[in-house]
């Protein structure tokens, strides 16, 4: 009777035990998911990251008149380590599609990786890279940092894996809403950012461990985007949550004015992509003038006091953003990369020689898309960016590429069209072009020169001081973390 008695009783323990471990489970908390559940909200960060206001003040676009702007007068400080963090879900996709042997999830989370670290690289020089995101793994919370040059490495080969993945896969990507799940555009995609990352480098031909010849190949043997519709991109809907993230902001209508070295930029050019950027001033539309009358739009002075701008704007002779930037909830996809940039990628790679190209046929395709993706997307003003009038603006003498005759000019020629269809779009690629070229040059005041990266943030300081110190000694010296120290990338 005792025996009987002791087999229930650790029965009612074990079964006890055993609900107990089932209902401590939160189910709001789930430990495991299918990775297309990830990857959703994974590219809806990674490509929303692309537009925002501070590189337009850095990148001679925008002016301040009710303050001054960090950006503008190049008086930054500190950047931020916050793709890390959006890293973690990139890190978690792979994980999961590794468990479910999902390869197509494994290559994006690749290719996810490699555009988040690049543009951390970017920002800061040295960073953690091979020891990062491995607090959940292996509870390393003190990554140490890479060598700049290591990490590009790192980023190319996994970019390279990811396309090696996504060729021998035929299945629908799932959560994906940017190509609907197409894996070849997506191929499309990596190879062309494999192209931004190598062009990226150009000062480090012939100078580094990095294989240049791998730019070649991926032109010759790889898929790459074939026109517009192809690009890189995140459509914004007029859904709760999904419109234009700038639709409604109270930014626009306070202090933010357009550059005066941008408008003149795009005046000398004649190039109608100013009527969709921009307001006409007050003052010009007071006067009746035409919405393509290109004296109808004015700057403030990016040099000056925001005080003296503030006085031109009230007299109302400074042309502000376009409206439809906050009062369209769809207006325009932001772009991670298109094939507009492409093709100019291609179009200097030509110039360079490092492929074998019409450099002058890829630099007008790449003008010729960028029209295209605002006639697509600026309905109001498609008129004056259609087909015809893409035309008429190459032939414009300083759009010209057949009057371009060293490779200095012909270089200008491509970065600045670069640059001029960056507006809200591509972040920091100008300001990167900037420093890799000399093109476009930034109006700034005088004895105010141009960052090179950003310093490290404080966070670093206090819970991995051994780790980042020892990568400031190792890149500008002890103690020499500020913003005008040059990275491996550009000396």
């Amino acid at each position: 009777m005792k025996n009987i008695l002791v087999i229930l009783l650790l029965s009612i323990v074990f079964f006890s035990c055993s609900n107990l471990e089932e209902m401590n489970i939160n189910p709001n908390l789930p430990t495991e998911t299918h990775p297309q559940l990830l990857l959703t909200n994974v590219e809806w960060d990674a490509f929303r990251a692309n537009g925002g206001t501070s590189p337009l003040y850095a990148q001679k676009m925008l002016v301040q008149t009710d303050g001054e702007n960090s950006n503008q007068y190049y008086k930054w400080d500190r950047g931020s380590f916050g793709p890390y963090s959006v890293l973690r879900n990139v890190t978690k996709m792979i994980q999961e599609a590794e468990r479910i042997n999902e390869p197509s999830y494994v290559a994006l989370g690749k290719f996810f990786r490699s555009y988040y670290f690049y543009n951390l690289t970017m920002s800061f020089g040295n960073v953690p890279y091979t020891a990062a995101l491995k607090g959940e793994s292996e509870k390393g919370y003190s990554p140490v940092y890479d060598e700049q040059e290591l990490v590009f490495k790192g980023i190319l080969a996994e970019l390279a894996e990811a396309e090696t993945i996504l060729a021998n896969e035929n299945t629908i990507i799932a959560g994906d809403i940017i190509y609907s799940g197409n894996i070849l555009s997506w191929r499309k995609l990596i190879n062309a950012f494999r192209l931004k990352v190598l062009l990226t480098l150009s000062q480090k031909s012939g100078s580094s461990s990095i294989d240049f010849s791998e730019f070649n190949s991926i032109y010759t043997n790889s898929p790459l985007m074939e026109n517009e519709t192809e690009s890189g991109q995140l459509v914004f809907l007029d859904q709760q949550n999904n419109r234009y993230p700038d639709f409604n902001s109270s930014g626009f209508s306070s202090g933010m004015y357009m550059d005066s070295t941008f408008i003149q930029r795009l005046q000398v050019r004649k190039d109608p992509r100013l009527f969709i950027y921009s307001t006409q001033t007050k003052s010009a539309k007071e006067a009746g003038k035409a919405i393509n009358d290109f004296s109808a739009y004015e700057g403030g002075d990016p040099a000056a006091p925001y005080g003296e701008v503030n006085e031109k704007a009230t007299r109302g002779d400074v042309s502000k953003v376009n409206d439809r930037y906050h009062r369209d909830p769809v207006n325009e996809p932001y772009k991670l990369l298109g094939y507009s940039e492409q093709q100019l990628i291609l179009a200097e790679a030509a110039v360079r020689g490092w492929i074998n190209a019409d450099a002058e046929m890829l630099y007008e395709e790449g003008v010729k898309a960028s029209f295209m993706f605002y006639e697509m997307y600026s309905e109001e003003y498609s008129g004056y960016v259609d087909a015809e009038a893409a035309m008429v603006y190459l032939s414009e003498p300083m759009n010209d590429f057949s009057k371009a005759t060293t490779e200095n000019e012909k270089v200008e020629l491509i970065i600045m069209q670069k640059y001029l269809q960056s507006f809200f779009q591509l972040q920091w690629t100008s300001f990167f072009d900037h420093h890799r070229t000399g093109f476009p040059t930034f109006r700034r005041p005088e004895g105010v020169t141009v960052p090179y990266r950003w310093i490290y943030p404080q966070s670093e300081y206090n819970y991995n001081a051994d780790n980042v110190s020892s990568a400031i000694e190792k890149q500008f010296g002890s103690g020499n973390d500020n913003i005008h120290e040059m990275t491996w990338w550009i000396k």
